[in-house]
């Protein structure tokens, strides 16, 4: 093989070598879920009543409109 093939080989597996550190440090700032782990929360708790309110006002608007 050539210098210059030795060259350019050696130049592809530094560019991949670079590539993928600067992946695994971009990819460090996200917050990866476990698995195997329910993250959701209960469905026995209950609502604050201003949501259940805003809830009637506007299904009793949409009957006055029928």
């Amino acid at each position: 093989m050539s210098d210059l093939e030795v060259g350019l080989i050696i130049l592809l597996v530094i560019g991949v070598i670079a590539s993928n550190l600067a992946v695994l440090k971009y990819s460090a700032k996200f917050k990866m879920t476990q698995f195997g782990k329910d993250h959701k929360k209960p469905t026995n708790e209950k609502k604050p009543e201003s949501i259940d309110k805003e809830k009637s006002q506007v299904s009793d608007k949409s009957k006055d409109d029928i």
